[in-house]
């Protein structure tokens, strides 16, 4: 199997298991990001949302069944197993390439732990976060139009039937349909991606230097069990960081895709229609359920992706 097959393959499996599992999380976030106001419980800081929470959970299962829960887990798997596969694949492609060039490539003159948690090229700090930030957004720009039907697809704001009439009547509307959104994504997946490649990389090398018990000097990996938890808490401490400073672009996103009204047309008008309704804290609606899904999305996701690199590189 090609190099490049090996990483769309691990890649489409990574996407797959994150989404199915917490699909619930992502209809949860769609559907308390949609409206201008959430209730007006003001009991403390947290108790709007955490309510709004469970009140949208409870209505779904009440009027769905618990399956409900993974409404939109279709158009979920159509945007997110390609979209994690193109976008691993291209980061090892890109990072492959920059590795070639001394200023992204300086770690090779610096000494590293013996044992290793990963397959994938070294980079800088400097490299990681360019990496990520131009991989991440080349793969959403391409897919930004099965980002759109996911939106629509998880809101109650629209009565799709099907995934293809969904689609369809997108189609139709023409290109500002079909990219909308794409800005406001770019920024939210520009700043996420570079961010969390930096943290995933440091965080890991930290830890599979904690990790290594004794001296290796023929460098053999780490068992795939250690590498497996490496990997997972790297991406989960990674993931929460990059999720907390991206979220207001994630709200203005959401916003734009989901909502048909002038004020939500552009992204500055949607920045002033936001702070207008709810303020500061409307840029982190969402922010809870985003934070859990992206934890668990990551540990899941990198921990398979670089967990079937390892195993099939070991065959």
């Amino acid at each position: 199997m090609s190099n490049v097959s090996q990483h769309l393959m691990s890649g489409a499996l990574s996407g797959f298991a994150s989404t199915v599992v917490l699909q619930p999380f992502d209809l949860l976030k769609t559907r308390i990001q949609q409206p201008d106001h959430l209730n007006k419980l003001r009991l403390s800081p947290l108790s709007p949302q955490s309510t709004f929470i469970f009140r949208t959970a409870r209505d779904i299962v009440k009027e769905n069944g618990f399956i409900g829960l993974w409404r939109g887990t279709t158009a979920s798997l159509l945007r997110n197993v390609p979209g994690v596969a193109l976008y691993f694949t291209g980061l090892n492609q890109f990072r492959g390439f920059l590795a070639t060039a001394p200023y992204f490539a300086s770690l090779r003159a610096q000494p590293t732990s013996s044992y290793s948690s990963s397959t994938l090229p070294k980079l800088t700090a400097q490299g990681n976060l360019f990496a990520g930030a131009v991989t991440r957004v080349a793969v959403g720009f391409i897919l930004n139009p099965f980002t759109v039907l996911k939106a629509r697809y998880e809101s109650s704001y629209y009565s799709y039937n099907s995934l293809p009439q969904a689609f369809m009547g997108i189609i139709r509307s023409g290109p500002s349909e079909i990219f909308r959104g794409a800005v406001a994504s770019s920024l939210r997946d520009a700043p996420y991606a570079g961010i969390f490649v930096v943290f995933y990389e440091h965080i890991k090398s930290t830890l599979s230097s904690a990790v290594s018990s004794s001296p290796n000097p023929a460098g053999i990996p780490i068992p795939i069990s250690t590498s497996t938890a490496v990997n997972s808490v790297s991406a989960a401490s990674a993931g929460a960081l990059a999720t907390l400073a991206t979220q207001p672009f994630d709200v203005l996103k959401t916003k734009m895709q989901v909502r048909s009204e002038t004020k939500y047309r552009g992204l500055l008008s949607t920045v002033v229609a936001i702070w207008r309704q709810r303020g500061l804290p409307g840029f982190f609606d969402g922010a809870t359920l985003r934070m859990s899904r992206k934890i668990f999305s990551s540990a899941i996701g990198w921990a398979v992706y670089e967990s079937v690199l390892i195993a099939i590189r070991s065959t």
